[in-house]
């Protein structure tokens, strides 16, 4: 796909989301089922998952996956269409590009061994290596605008109001 058919298929959606703003609100969806049996949490999106499990460092046998590896496979799987659609909309020819994210995460948080470590990860790298003719300048601006539009990546510099409901 170049830069033209790209701009061809978004064209009416973005004419239709500035007439209708409401018509570009979304809600996305994902659940999952849980085995205790297991420890497991089987996504149910509509596409073909993955058990999300216990990763080895909370005592899991390393055949589920870890939902930190998700996040952060989440991250790069976004930050990548991102940057393949904003290298396609400013014409920069891309012959090769490797998007990684690591993440630092204490599992005594977790595990509660120590209530002075975090759960969660404290701190997260995300890098592209970038196969392509341009500039340095222009590949610049181009992680710039990949950093500005990836979804994931706003979502965890910004993170959104999340409310936690159980339902019977």
């Amino acid at each position: 796909m170049d830069g033209e058919q790209l701009r061809q298929l978004q064209a009416p959606l973005k004419a239709r989301y500035r007439e209708d703003p409401s018509s570009a609100k979304r809600t996305l969806r994902a659940s999952g089922r849980v085995s205790q049996e297991t420890l497991t949490c089987a996504l149910q999106t509509g596409k073909p998952g993955v058990p999300a499990g216990l990763h080895e460092a909370t005592g899991g046998d390393g055949s589920a996956a870890c939902s930190g590896d998700m996040l952060l496979e989440a991250l790069v799987g976004c930050a990548g269409v991102t940057l393949a659609s904003v290298a396609t909309a400013m014409g920069v020819d891309v012959s090769g590009a490797i998007v990684s994210a690591e993440g630092d995460l204490d599992f005594r948080g977790t595990l509660g061994v120590a209530k002075e470590a975090p759960v969660g990860f404290s701190q997260i790298r995300l890098v592209f290596e970038i196969g392509a003719s341009a500039g340095a300048e222009k590949l610049d601006k181009l992680v710039q605008l990949t950093e500005r539009y990836c979804v994931v990546l706003q979502t965890l510099s910004r993170p959104a109001s999340i409310e936690v409901l159980r339902r019977t």
